[in-house]
């Protein structure tokens, strides 16, 4: 039977706040285990929370971005959790009273535009981290409360994915408005960016939705991807022999590629809300509301497309350059500084990414200002270096700090287009290269590009190629 793919995702954000949701402890990831907690966050009896507005400003935040309509009056309820890590054996969340709901987030899945409705944003505190040691013979379990109360913000999909690459596409454009907001630093590595995923198969056609199962323990998006690919064969294979899919709660294991049964899953009688009798309502006033929305900066889609229209970039191009926000304000600037943004979008798109890339560094940490980089490409627009002597530079800026000019001054890379100078070169490659000319000149254009090479490896890259080749075409001519 054919069957259609029904993917919805949660979403947990750790707000990038100094302290955390309730109490004064620091939120720094990396500390050492249990050291940044006090009687608030590890549920000592007597204590009373105190509410982050930070927290409150940032989730606020999320939920305009993601077009959401935003209860003002709004209150933090109880959620009775019992984990080894939750000492207070409940969980301050929102559950009857979200900060936002029916809203949306626009993705772009291979040149076509898809809506994914968002049925809720709201403001929770996430917690601790259990550790399990391994060894032989080791039976116990270690508890790390550090993280336990960290302002979280769960973000929570319809039921509007159709395919495992609709469910990458969101979560990446997530990812990068998370970014962009500047309210949460979204790295998965370190657990401040988590998803769950929940899937249903059914025949393709049939309006009901099937059982749905939700996956836990995905670490990574590339752990999503995997985890839903195998659902849909597992769920698949269950359908067509004639079983049922059970509503359920599966925990992932990535190193296997295998989903398992956590548990059937709970309802939200089980989890037994109230209101959080310790803390009041939150209203949020009309001018607090539109101070938030002032204070949205441009998000990437509304950035692609003045990129495209503004500065004739491509889809594509416009697209990895507004993926990480603080690449495309160093474009921008760049742009700002040299009054030509192709150029400036192809050194930062090739030859800038790639050096991040390899040398694992974020480009706040990249020693080359845009100011610099800036003045490498005047080099260049000037002749005073060739593309491919900028490209060395680069390199040796970012090694050693130093600007264009300095580098070139010192190792001597300015561009040779003195004609004399490169007359007495290519004469030297003519005579030395007496075939080539003759296919040259019996119509292999590919003898052209050989010739031009040579020239280019005895000048050692310093040639003007224009000059180069305006003057081998007049001699190979004669």
């Amino acid at each position: 039977m054919d069957y259609e793919v029904v993917i919805g995702l949660e979403t947990h954000a750790h707000l990038n706040t100094a302290t955390k949701m309730f109490c004064g402890c620091a939120t720094a990831f990396g500390a050492p285990p249990n050291t940044q907690t006090c009687p608030v966050c590890i549920g000592m009896p007597g204590v009373l929370p105190v509410m982050n507005k930070t927290a409150v400003e940032k989730l606020i935040s999320i939920a305009v971005a993601m077009h959401c309509t935003i209860d003002q009056h709004t209150y933090m309820d109880r959620k009775s959790y019992y984990y080894p890590d939750l000492p207070k054996n409940y969980q301050i969340s929102q559950s009857h009273s979200n900060a936002g709901t029916d809203g949306y987030l626009d993705i772009d899945v291979d040149g076509t535009a898809k809506r994914i409705g968002i049925d809720n944003v709201h403001l929770e505190e996430d917690a601790g981290k259990l550790i399990h040691p391994e060894g032989s013979g080791v039976t116990y379990t270690l508890v790390d409360l550090n993280r336990a109360g960290t302002p979280l913000a769960e973000i929570v999909t319809r039921p509007d994915m159709r395919s495992v690459q609709e469910a990458l596409v969101y979560m990446e454009q997530l990812q990068s408005m998370l970014l962009y907001l500047d309210v949460s630093d979204a790295k998965m590595q370190e657990g401040s960016l988590r998803f769950e995923a929940s899937i249903s198969l059914r025949p393709r056609g049939q309006k009901e939705y099937g059982s749905r199962v939700e996956i836990k323990n995905l670490n990574s998006m590339k752990a999503v991807v995997k985890s839903l690919e195998y659902e849909i064969e597992r769920q698949r294979t269950v359908l067509d022999d004639g079983g049922t899919v059970h509503q359920e709660t599966r925990l992932w294991d990535d190193e296997a590629g295998v989903s398992a049964l956590m548990r059937r899953k709970e309802t939200a009688q089980d989890y037994r809300y109230f209101p959080e009798p310790d803390l009041h309502p939150v209203a949020i006033s009309d001018d607090w509301l539109a101070a938030i929305r002032a204070s949205l900066p441009e998000l990437a889609h509304d950035r692609k497309r003045r990129f495209m229209a503004g500065y004739g970039l491509s889809d594509y191009d416009a697209g990895v350059l507004v993926a990480d926000r603080a690449v495309s304000d160093y474009f921008e600037e760049v742009t700002r500084l040299t009054g030509d943004a192709k150029a400036a979008a192809n050194v930062v798109m090739v030859e800038l990414l790639r050096e991040l890339k390899t040398r694992r560094i974020a480009i706040a940490e990249l020693p080359v200002t845009a100011e610099r980089l800036a003045g490498l490409l005047r080099l260049v627009k000037a002749a005073t270096i060739s593309y491919n002597i900028a490209k060395e530079v680069l390199v040796e800026m970012i090694d050693s700090g130093e600007t264009a000019d300095a580098i070139v001054e010192k190792k001597g890379l300015k561009q040779i287009s003195d004609t004399s100078a490169l007359e007495a070169i290519i004469d030297e490659v003519l005579a030395e290269n007496p075939s080539a000319v003759d296919d040259l000149k019996s119509g292999k254009k590919q003898a052209f590009g050989f010739l031009v090479g040579q020239v280019m490896r005895k000048s050692k890259g310093k040639a003007n190629p224009q000059v180069i080749h305006k003057l081998l075409a007049g001699k190979v001519e004669r």
